[in-house]
Parts: C-alpha cells; structure tokens; sequence
C-alpha cells in the first residue's frame, strides 16, 4: 500500500486530520475527548466515556463510526439486562436444530450505554468479549468483527441503581475519559446548528481493513529504551508499596496501576506521537496519555477523600 513505514505515518496523521474534520461538522468542541477515543481505536483499546447525561458521547461516537464506515450497535444496559441479549443465544429452528443467534457485541464499534446501571454477571460477558474478542456460548467460541471497539459511557452524579465496576474490569479500558461541559461559545455554535433545519451528512473517510493497518503501524513506530523505562517508573510510582513511590503516593493512594498501563502508556505514546508529526514517541508523548490510562487504574484512600485530593491531581504530582 505504502511505500515505506515514514511513507504510511504520513498517511496516517493526513487521514487522521480529515477524519477529525469530518466529525467536527456534527460535534463541536470536545477536540480532546475525540483524540483520545481516536488513539484508543488505533490503539486496539477500549474506552470509558464519563460524563452527565447530554454532553453528545453517544451522538460522538455514532458520528464517528459512520466516519469510519463501521458497523455500529448500541446496548442500553438495564438492572434487568441479561448476558444473552449481550453476546446472543441459541434458537431451535423451523428444523429443530439449534442456531446461534448473534448478539449486538458483534460489531465493529459498540456502544455500551451506561454500563454501571447493570449487574456484574451481564458485565463480565461484554468485558470477556472486550479481552479475548471472542464469545462462548454452549461450549462453541465464535469471533467477534474486526476491528472491535467497546465504549462505555457512566454517569458520575447517578448512583443509586448502580452497580460500581470493579477495578479488575475497569482495567480492561485503556482510556478513562472525562467528557466536560462545552464553553459558552461552543454551547452558541451547538444550539444554532441543532435547532435549524439543517441536517449535515458525512462522508465516509476511512475503511476497516485501512483502520486495521493502521493499528498495526502504530505498534510498529520504534520507541527509545529511556521512553519506555520512563513509562514503567510512572505506572510504579503509584504503587504505594514499591519504595519508588512518592510520599503523595503513600499517603493517598491504597492501590496503584498493574503492567497493563505500562503497556497502553508506551502504545498510546506510539499512536499520540505519528498523530502528531512524529515517527517515534517520546517522554512528553507519554505524559499527553498518561491522565486517562492511568484515573481509573489508582484507588485513593479515605484521608485523600478527607483532604479533599483528586486523582488527577495525585497523577499531575507524579508526571
């Protein structure tokens, strides 16, 4: 297709910037919530979207899949939701032969709405599905589409009716990402375009089979030694119990960040970096993504409750 791999990096940080115009024609503002599911999806990651109810998550990554030209499901989770109306089940047919009827997991993007409204049992079947990109059902492993991306919206104020996930679960998502309200300047820009009768179609920019070289280039880009020790330090230093952590660390936080986030810190800083103009990441590019692969990874303890310290801020201490 290309070339060589500078050749394709430019490519891909060309086909980068007309996707994101294309999605800025439905979503204003929110520029850093859509790198970051960006870099997730080229990442091979999944991503946690929190935000209040209204904010467009799920108008944003509707409009992204059909910039992507993907096919797309959304799951609105339930206290009553089962794992079967997730991942499918199995029919008897006019022959009386068992048939497998597939669920919603199986599409390229899929939109888990609301996921802490659901019990654990029906939120391990998508998390298996977002791990091994597989479902079994009846004993018979079928594979999900390629590419295969979840992402999961939370509501942070809703608490009753919920089910909180465990961290063990919450560490599948490489990105935590916050979805903040827009400026007064963009909430003018949003109501004037969605109260008209102006309805904007977009184009198609991207394929799947284009998207799937593209993630394998973004685990291709060469990283220096110092880059990826950097990466390592940082998810260690919030380990209370390692005696590298800082003294914030110690005293705020009860768990820290497993190898996982060394793993999608150094491939977020590959894919931050090509997106960037550059073929090789370095320390700063790991920082960029070190916020949202790292929030939901640490558990702060009550006297950071008392003392008022956010997990945010514990995290700027340490970059």
């Amino acid at each position: 297709m290309y070339k060589s791999d500078v050749e394709a990096a430019d490519a891909f940080l060309e086909k980068f910037n007309i996707l994101k115009a294309e999605i800025s024609k439905k979503i204003i503002g929110q520029e850093d919530v859509i790198d970051q599911v960006l870099i997730s999806i080229f990442s091979k990651g999944h991503a946690l979207l929190v935000g209040v109810p209204g904010l467009a998550k799920t108008l944003m990554i509707n409009t992204i899949s059909e910039c992507m030209g993907l096919s797309f499901n959304r799951i609105q989770f339930t206290p009553d939701l089962m794992p079967s109306d997730i991942i499918g089940a199995e029919i008897l047919d006019e022959n009386r032969s068992f048939k497998f009827l597939k669920g919603p997991v199986f599409a390229n993007i899929v939109l888990a709405d609301e996921i802490n409204r659901t019990p654990p049992k029906t939120q391990a079947a998508l998390l298996e599905a977002m791990q091994e990109r597989s479902v079994t059902v009846s004993g018979k492993n079928y594979q999900l589409d390629n590419p295969f991306f979840v992402l999961a919206t939370q509501n942070p104020i809703e608490q009753e009716g919920t089910y909180p996930l465990p961290e063990a679960q919450l560490d599948r998502f490489m990105f935590n990402i916050l979805v903040q309200y827009p400026t007064f300047e963009q909430e003018l820009s949003i109501i004037n375009e969605t109260t008209g009768s102006d309805l904007k179609s977009l184009k198609k920019v991207i394929n799947a089979e284009e998207i799937l070289f593209f993630q394998n280039l973004v685990r291709k880009a060469p990283i220096a030694a110092n880059v990826v020790e950097y990466a390592v330090r940082l998810s260690a230093s919030t380990r209370p119990k390692e005696s590298s952590a800082a003294e914030s660390v110690k005293k705020y936080i009860s768990w820290g960040a497993g190898p996982r986030a060394s793993q999608f810190l150094v491939i977020g800083a590959k894919c931050h970096a090509l997106l960037n103009g550059k073929y090789s990441p370095d320390i700063e590019d790991v920082k960029a993504v070190a916020k949202p692969i790292l929030r939901h990874r640490i558990v702060k303890n009550y006297i950071a409750e008392a003392d008022g310290r956010s997990i945010d801020g514990i995290i700027e201490g340490l970059l």
